[in-house]
């Protein structure tokens, strides 16, 4: 397998997931801007979205949608328990969580890091971003540590690398202890720093 990435961005998710079941796997880099990996490929050619992650798989088949191929990954190690079974209420569960981090929480940066955005665009996305927190802050206070009350799985995965970027985009985190907690907890996973150190974030 091959996961084409971005350093921090969405990407980080299902290499984490990868260090977390010790799969065999190789990395290359994509520059966003360019649309060229770091073997001087064009992109866009092998990923028409132009975006990462994409996963490209031994039989060249490629997956595309960070959410999708962290579930893929998660369902292809079923012992190391990322995701629960399919067709289970705990599934339905978890991709509500994966779909509302996607089309809520995920969305609400995106003004954040477009260099076109204005200073009123920016300060609307950091309250929609704090409003998406809101939400998960009561999850986490009802389930402790995990959005599975008791199980780790794939969402938390996902979550942290969302709420990883509040530093870099000026959103404090300090009315939502929860969150931050979370935080705090995956990236003491061994999978989480070495997934950190590969990109060149730690």
């Amino acid at each position: 397998m091959k996961l084409y990435y971005a350093t921090g961005a969405c990407s980080l998710s299902p290499h984490i997931v990868l260090n977390e079941l010790g799969s065999s796997f190789d990395l290359e880099k994509v520059d966003l801007a360019t649309k060229k990996t770091e073997h001087g490929e064009d992109f866009v050619a092998i990923n028409p979205k132009g975006y990462v992650p994409a996963l490209m798989l031994s039989d060249a088949t490629l997956l595309t949608e960070g959410v999708a191929i962290i579930q893929y990954l998660a369902d292809q190690a079923p012992d190391a328990a990322l995701v629960p079974k399919a067709g289970t209420v705990a599934r339905g569960i978890l991709q509500g969580h994966l779909n509302y981090l996607s089309a809520e929480l995920h969305k609400s940066f995106g003004p954040l890091f477009n260099p076109n955005s204005s200073d009123t665009e920016r300060a609307q996305a950091r309250k929609n971003v704090l409003a998406r927190y809101d939400y998960l802050e009561t999850v986490l206070a009802a389930n402790g540590d995990w959005l599975l009350k008791d199980r780790f799985t794939v969402a938390d995965i996902y979550m942290f690398v969302l709420v990883n970027w509040s530093a870099h985009c000026e959103i404090d985190l300090a009315g939502h202890p929860n969150i931050a907690k979370h935080r705090d907890r995956v990236l003491a996973r061994p999978a989480t720093q070495q997934a950190l150190k590969a990109e060149g974030l730690i």
